[in-house]
């Protein structure tokens, strides 16, 4: 029942900002949440990943240009995008991992819920 909905995707000139939100119910956020990106032609990339205890990673295109930030009382997540560049145009989906138990005990996070996408456009 874990639903994720982006907004805030749109059309920017290079070197602009987009705001993307991701609104999540049914989640408990035991598991990392995080943004992916797809551009025609390309496959899904990873972009962006917040830990539930608030621990953020980027890959290399998203340093020191995007943040990446979550709201549990308001059940959001928020990936801030600044600098935009041509390369950055995509579909950006919200993601979140579900926590699967092991049959020892133990248990691994993997990404399973996806957004429905939302498309961030950058001219030059």
């Amino acid at each position: 029942q874990v639903q994720l909905v982006e907004s805030g995707g749109g059309s920017v000139q290079a070197g602009g900002s987009l705001k993307l939100s991701c609104l999540v119910s049914g989640y408990n956020f035991d598991c990392a949440m995080g943004w992916y990106r797809q551009a025609p032609g390309k496959e899904r990339e990873l972009v962006s990943s917040i830990s539930s205890v608030g621990i953020a990673t980027y890959e290399e295109p998203a340093k020191g240009r995007f943040t990446i930030s979550q709201d549990k009382a308001k059940n959001a997540l928020y990936l801030q995008m600044d600098s935009l560049s041509p390369d950055d145009t995509a579909v950006y989906y919200c993601a979140a991992e579900r926590r699967e138990p092991l049959r020892n005990g133990f248990f691994v996070c993997l990404w399973e819920y996806w957004g429905q996408g939302t498309q961030v456009t950058v001219s030059s």
